[in-house]
């Protein structure tokens, strides 16, 4: 079995990569300050549904086959860059033409603004969300690879062993981001005035596209 020192360290270096601001962090931020607090618990299940599928491919071995190729790497970099990008610049232009839109009711069009999101108060939606962005970041995979195996004990099961400590980093994701949606939940009137919300969807945006760039970039 493992031994609780090892175990004990394993949670700090983790906890303390899932208190680092982020890309999670953000998502999860933003789906909670609009209201949406079931999309942002589907977030938080689909990034750590992520976190468990590459724990599981870690403890298999198979992740060490991503690392080790360099076309497989790539593909899966540029997939999650484009994809992350993609996502950041629909925000950004969804904040721009809402500018435009509600410039255009000032003027005396008189028409209601929508709030342009089109996405809903989706669990599902915003699971598939969560996962999407998690499986596509390779840097995800890396850290495992990393990280995980140095964890794994020689005389027991590496799959067991190695979902334990991926379900220990889990608990401690969804113990954040339970936090992030409170705190979300609290700005969340604030945060809905038609000022607020454009800076929030554009620091959004920004943040995630810039993720992307720094994904394909290799940084």
């Amino acid at each position: 079995m493992i031994a609780i020192n090892a175990l004990w360290t394993f949670s700090l270096m983790v906890g303390l990569l899932t208190l680092t601001p982020g890309l999670d962090t953000a998502l999860v931020l933003r789906t909670a300050a609009l209201g949406h607090r079931r999309r942002a618990w589907g977030v938080v299940l689909g990034v750590q549904s992520g976190t468990l599928i590459w724990g599981t491919l870690t403890s298999l071995g198979v992740t060490a086959l991503l690392t080790a190729s360099h076309l497989a790497y790539e593909i899966l970099r540029w997939a999650g860059a484009a994809y992350l990008v993609w996502m950041g610049g629909r925000l950004l232009w969804a904040s721009w033409r809402r500018s435009v839109d509600e410039a255009s009711e000032t003027s005396g069009s008189g028409a209601e603004v929508t709030s342009g999101s089109g996405s809903g108060d989706s669990l599902p939606g915003g699971w598939r969300q969560g996962l999407t962005t998690n499986l596509l970041n390779p840097k995800m995979g890396a850290f495992y690879v990393a990280m995980l195996p140095q964890f794994l004990p020689a005389d027991t099961s590496h799959l067991a062993a190695g979902l334990l400590l991926t379900s220990v980093h889990i608990l401690l994701a969804v113990l954040w981001a339970g936090v992030l949606i409170t705190l979300g939940h609290v700005l969340r009137d604030r945060l809905q005035q038609p000022t607020a919300r454009r800076c929030l969807d554009r620091l959004t945006g920004t943040v995630i596209a810039a993720f992307g760039v720094r994904l394909a970039l290799g940084e």
